[in-house]
């Protein structure tokens, strides 16, 4: 056996070595997935490898629209971002959340670091898989993505009042893409403290106060056996009252007609991206 063939045999070996063992790991479930245990040092330059190039290469096929630095762009942009992305990406002044820390990877701090508008497109449209980053494209039209590209380019230069004021302006949240409007986040339907639900104030007081309906007198009636029986009706269903009837309070009434985003240019994506 000459050199070469040597040399492919003992480099088929190997790989046929490193497999089995990897199989090995694998199905034994030594390898640790747990988010608060973290990755080797191997794994996770291989998995930040192929994540970084894997959005750089896609987001590079993608045409950036010229009005990205639209101020009606960015404002719209700031409405969505404070009603998504803020749990985990934070904002200015917002401390690290429960979410932020117990996440692995760690989602970036978009106050801090800047993402270009390519790679935040296709990050926000398309998701990363086991990173808790969704696919916002299922539900959330090109433009309204721009528009979030858009606003996350001026994001680190914001001081919280600058923040506070472009949500303000912003609409509120829209996507553009089916959810637009009449939802409400667990957030929202929250008290401050997380302890209290909004808008059942006084609903046990009230039910509590209503007691019980009585029940209607028994109605005798004779059965086939000729002997007579009596059986309690049931118990008249208690009217709600006009406070029950009344439908709760819509915590996104602000967004029923949310703001129509600040259209692209005529070509906002390369041919293949489109999914709508």
């Amino acid at each position: 056996m000459n050199v070469a063939a040597r040399s492919i045999l003992a480099v088929a070996v190997a790989a046929g070595f490193i497999s089995l063992v990897g199989a090995i790991a694998v199905y034994s479930g030594a390898y640790n997935v747990a988010a608060d245990e973290p990755h080797t040092r191997a794994v996770y330059a291989l998995l930040e490898t192929a994540r970084v190039r894997s959005i750089a290469v896609r987001a590079d096929a993608l045409r950036v629209p010229a009005d990205l630095g639209d101020e009606a762009r960015i404002r719209q942009g700031a409405g969505n971002y404070a009603a998504m992305c803020t749990g985990c990406h934070l904002a200015p002044g917002l401390e690290p959340t429960e979410l932020s820390k117990g996440l692995y990877p760690a989602p970036p701090d978009l106050t801090r670091k800047t993402v270009s508008a390519g790679e935040a497109f296709w990050v926000i449209k398309h998701g990363i898989k086991a990173s808790g980053m969704p696919a916002w494209g299922r539900s959330m039209g090109d433009d309204y993505i721009w528009n979030l590209a858009a606003f996350l380019q001026q994001l680190p230069k914001l001081d919280r009042p600058k923040y506070e004021a472009l949500v303000a302006a912003s609409g509120g949240h829209s996507h553009g893409g089916g959810e637009t409007g009449g939802h409400a986040h667990a957030a929202e339907a929250m008290d401050h403290d997380g302890a209290t639900p909004r808008d059942h104030a006084g609903h046990d007081a009230m039910s509590e106060a209503s007691g019980p309906s009585p029940a209607r007198s028994a109605t005798p009636h004779t059965h086939a056996d000729g002997k007579p029986h009596a059986h309690a009706s049931a118990a008249t269903p208690r009217q709600p009252t006009s406070s029950q009837n009344r439908p709760a309070a819509d915590t996104h009434a602000d967004m029923a007609q949310p703001a129509t985003p600040a259209k692209p240019s005529s070509t906002t994506e390369d041919s293949h991206e489109h999914q709508h």
